[in-house]
């Protein structure tokens, strides 16, 4: 591990426990070249995941981009960040779980609408009008419909 004040890869690890939401390891470091210390977590990972787009493209599972996609959907909404994270972990979770080195794009939204619509309504259409591209105003009422039934999310994109 990287030293973040003088860049040195010769860091010691002095202590290491589970976090708080236990899904990650807390180590503390410190730099045997300047001496700094400093705190990493670091999350198990049960498979490398890669993801095929639509394109056709092939990339590397990003857990962080999933996170900022869905913190977009929740801007300015009142979900508690611990909840948050673990919709996240339980959308990684299942992913690494499927037995599968490569998801489909679809299926990764398909768990986050999922996800979304157990923590807040307004996040889950915001995230299903860019997940749907929606074009006009009757795709709103659609997805308005499927908050209402009870049954799982649909893959209807255009």
């Amino acid at each position: 591990m990287r030293c973040p004040y003088c860049g040195s890869d010769d860091t010691q690890v002095k202590d290491s426990r589970p976090s708080e939401d236990s899904n990650s390891i807390r180590r503390r470091r410190v730099c045997t070249t300047c001496g700094g210390r400093f705190t990493t977590f670091e999350r198990v990972q049960l498979r490398e995941l890669t993801v095929l787009k639509k394109s056709g493209r092939r990339v590397p599972f990003d857990r962080d981009k999933l996170m900022r996609s869905v913190e977009i959907a929740l801007r300015k909404r009142p979900v508690e960040p611990e909840r948050v994270e673990r919709m996240i972990n339980g959308v990684v979770r299942q992913l690494e779980s499927s037995g599968e080195s490569e998801v489909n794009s679809d299926q990764i939204g398909v768990l986050v609408m999922e996800g979304l619509k157990g923590l807040d309504d307004v996040a889950y259409v915001r995230f299903a009008s860019v997940y749907r591209n929606f074009r006009e105003a009757k795709d709103f009422s659609t997805v308005l419909s499927e908050l209402a039934s009870p049954e799982p999310v649909e893959l209807d994109r255009k």
